[in-house]
Order: C-alpha cells, then sequence, then structure tokens
C-alpha cells in the first residue's frame, strides 16, 4: 500500500481516500470491493492518459463532401463517454470546411476509435447492458450494471441498446435468408470430428407469448400470439456414475419466429444447412402431430430426414381415444389403453389400428365416440411410418420432443412470461434475437461492430 500512496495521484485526494478504504476493509469482501473501485478509478486515469498521448498524433483530414476543399482544423474540444468503468473524457481535435459548407465537424480521432457522433455509452458496456437483458428485466439488468461500474443506468439506456443490437441481428438474419432463397448457400458451422460423425435432430414447437393491444397501448385486453421454435442438435452419449448410457444434446442451436409455421421454415432449413445437414450420418426430424409442422418436414426435410411422431403425444391421444370408447372411469379403459400403449411402444400398431377399425364397425356407437375414434384412427395412420418406436430406440433415437418443450421454456416462457409482461412485437423481436444469438453463440460477435447510438443512461 505503501508504494501505491507514493506512486498515484498523491495530489489527488479522491484517489487516497479510496486507497485508505481499501486499508481499513475490515473483511476479504469489503477489501476486495474497495479494490475494485480503486481498479474503476486507475483503468479512466490509465485510458485518458492513452487518449491524451493519442490525441496529439497528426491529424490526417477527409475532403468536405460538399465542395471537395480539404477540412481544417478547429482546434481541440471534449469529448466524454459513459464506460464500464465510468466516464471517459478526452480531447481531440475537430474540424470543419474552410469555406463554410454546412456540413458537421468532424473528429478523426473519434473514428479511428469507433465512436460515433453522438454516441454516449461506449461499446462494452452496451454489451454486457445486452448480455444482462437476455436473462433479466430491463430494471435488473440496469441496476446489475450499476453496481458493476459504479455509475448510474437507466432502463431506458438498456431497452435501447437491446432495440439496437437486435435490429442489427435481424438485418443480417435477413440478409441471410435472401441469400439462402436466391440458392446462395450459407457456410458450415466448423464442427469437432465427433460431433460431424453424431446424428442431427431437429424439430419444433409453438408457445403463446402476451402482447399489447392492437397500436401498443400499456391499456387494454392482451393479445396473446405464438412463437414458433425450432431446435437443432447432435445426438451424444454420456455415461452416468451408475454406469447407464443416456443422451445429450450437443451443438444446439436454436431458431424460432413471431409468426406462422411459412417463416419458419426457411429459418430451420438456414440453420439445417449450417449444421451440415447433407454430410450428417443421420438426421432425424421429431416433432408433436401438429399438420403444420409435419409440412415443414414434408416439404423441407423429408428427403433427408426420419421422422419420428412424439411418442408422449401420440399415447396422450390413445388415452383420449379409451375414455371416449371405454369411458375413462372404468377398470376396462384402463386396461385397453396400458395394451394399446404397449404395443405402440414396441412396434406393434397395426395392432392398435385394427382395435380402433373394429371398435368403429359396432352398430351404434355414439357420435362423439365415433368422432374421437375416426379421428385417432386418422392420426395414427396418418402417421404410420413415423411410429416405429422399437426401431427408434434399437438406434439409440429419441422418442419424445422435450428437446423442444424445454427449448420452448427456456426461450420464451422464462424470459418473455414473467408475471405482468406485454409486450410490443418490435421490443419482443429485437430481445428474442439477442437471446437466440446468445445461446447459438454469436453474441460475442455481434459486439465487435459498434452499436448505434443509444440513449443517453
Amino acid at each position: 500500500m505503501l508504494c501505491l500512496h507514493d506512486s498515484i495521484r498523491h495530489n489527488d485526494p479522491a484517489v487516497q481516500r479510496l486507497l485508505s478504504a481499501v486499508e481499513d476493509a475490515p473483511s476479504l469482501s469489503a477489501v476486495i470491493l474497495a479494490a475494485w473501485r480503486v481498479a474503476r478509478v486507475l483503468t479512466v486515469h490509465l485510458v485518458e492518459a492513452v487518449l491524451a498521448e493519442r490525441a496529439r498524433h497528426p491529424t490526417l483530414w477527409p475532403r468536405c463532401p460538399q465542395c471537395g476543399a480539404g477540412l481544417r482544423s478547429k482546434g481541440f474540444a471534449k469529448r466524454q463517454i459513459t464506460s464500464l468503468f465510468g466516464p471517459i473524457q478526452w480531447r481531440r481535435r475537430v474540424g470543419r470546411c474552410p469555406h463554410g459548407c454546412e456540413t458537421p465537424q468532424v473528429a478523426p480521432f473519434d473514428e479511428a476509435l469507433g465512436v460515433q457522433p453522438h454516441q454516449r455509452t461506449s461499446g462494452e458496456l452496451q454489451s454486457l447492458g445486452c448480455a444482462l437483458a437476455v436473462f433479466v428485466p430491463f430494471a435488473t439488468a440496469a441496476r446489475l450494471l450499476g453496481w458493476y461500474s459504479g455509475g448510474t443506468v437507466s432502463p431506458q439506456a438498456v431497452w435501447g441498446w437491446v432495440q439496437a443490437a437486435g435490429q442489427h441481428v435481424m438485418e443480417t438474419l435477413q440478409e441471410h435468408l435472401h441469400a439462402l432463397a436466391q440458392g446462395d448457400l450459407p457456410m458450415p458451422e466448423a464442427l469437432a470430428a465427433d460431433l460431424a460423425a453424431a446424428p442431427l435432430v431437429l424439430g419444433a414447437d409453438g408457445v403463446m407469448v402476451p402482447f399489447r393491444p392492437t397500436g401498443g397501448q400499456p391499456t387494454g385486453k392482451t393479445r396473446w400470439h405464438e412463437v414458433k421454435v425450432g431446435v437443432l442438435a447432435r445426438l451424444g452419449q454420456h455415461r452416468t456414475r451408475t454406469g447407464k448410457v443416456i443422451t445429450r444434446l450437443r451443438q444446439r442451436r436454436l431458431v424460432a419466429v413471431l409468426g406462422d409455421i411459412d417463416a419458419l421454415k426457411p429459418r430451420v432449413w438456414l440453420e439445417a444447412v449450417r449444421q451440415s445437414i447433407s454430410t450428417a450420418p443421420q438426421v432425424v426430424w421429431l416433432s408433436d402431430g401438429a399438420r403444420g409442422l409435419w409440412r415443414l418436414y414434408d416439404e423441407r426435410l423429408a428427403a433427408s430426414a426420419m421422422g419420428i411422431l412424439d411418442f408422449y403425444h401420440a399415447v396422450q391421444y390413445l388415452w383420449k381415444g379409451a375414455a371416449a370408447w371405454l369411458d375413462g372411469r372404468t377398470t376396462q379403459a384402463r386396461r385397453w389403453f396400458g395394451w394399446a400403449r404397449h404395443r405402440l411402444r414396441h412396434g406393434q400398431p397395426d395392432g392398435v389400428l385394427a382395435d380402433l377399425a373394429e371398435a368403429l364397425e359396432v352398430e351404434g356407437l355414439p357420435d362423439s365416440t365415433r368422432d374421437t375414434l375416426t379421428a385417432l384412427y386418422a392420426y395414427l395412420e396418418r402417421h404410420r411410418d413415423h411410429i416405429d418406436y422399437a426401431q427408434y430406440k434399437a438406434l439409440g433415437l429419441p422418442i419424445g420432443s422435450g428437446m423442444v418443450e424445454s427449448a420452448c421454456k427456456w426461450l420464451i416462457q422464462q424470459r418473455f412470461k414473467g408475471v405482468g409482461m406485454r409486450w410490443s412485437e418490435a421490443g419482443f423481436n429485437h430481445l428474442l434475437h439477442l437471446r437466440l444469438a446468445w445461446v447459438n453463440g454469436s453474441f460475442e460477435a455481434l459486439f465487435q461492430v459498434q452499436l448505434q447510438p443509444s440513449p443517453n443512461p
């Protein structure tokens, strides 16, 4: 501590008070937190010293966009930006047209630093704020960011950063989708040899999200819209402590859209190409019986993927049929359901279909019961090629769509369906695409480019 007192800002009482607070801290946590405040101050001093040195370098002035004359320096002007460690200030040369053209003044040094003319917060602060907002409400993210940086950050600032970053992700996605529609395939994502040799499984489902009334007003009746979510992953094997081998998802990638199945199709196919669907040793499509999802499979994936109907969804249909036919309160209904479930699970669906066909031939069957059994028979017959569960288990493939349901819970429900939450479509889409960027491993790359100017915290 003595060397710090001797070498750091002898004439700066604020720094000396911070150093004294470190010495006087009673516990380890208190020492660390006090030292962190010193580190913030020292970082600001270091950054400002580096900027001051660089600002003295010769400036290469651009030409006026109106008359073409070389801009000239009008002297030094102060600039301030809020960083992860607090406010950073520096002075740099600014220039204007010598002929008086009505063009804004320019600061080449700011451009070299990647700082926009009206930017109030630095990129790393925006990045951390967006990362926090991916998981927690904006107000909570702003509070946590304020604790970390030692300043005050408003929820509106975090919201603005999310809108800017999310808009950038959406625009990039639209460019990729347009290129795909023109036949320009994206580069496949690099895979380790063991992942490239593993089966690729795809699935999709929908989840409802609460939105504000038409026009985005805060009051009025809540509107519910469905968000389609797709999952792509490689199937890996994991041995537990007891020696049991279980299947685990690896290289999980998510796609989602606030829209119908036609909006989901190109997103699923874009990610499937990125995940090397053409070279995967085995490709599996796994979902419940929603017609739209299987239309996606038929139009995009049937040529390269095996389709599996979610076993547990099929079992729900079986119970509805048993309850309608034999009265769900009776032992006979439970016994038939158990028998049918066992047959279905062990690769004998024809016996179940034969039983249903025989039941439909009985005279005097109530109309409601006949309708239920007819729907069940048509459902199983339509998916006859997708319910050979004994074969799927023998191949080590999953038969339940839990991976999609868990993705819907994490991606949508945990962040967008909190108590009292209602979203505008723009606000939802921007944050949704940031969450997708996070889980898909592209979040850090997003912030390698400078964001647009955002609200002052």
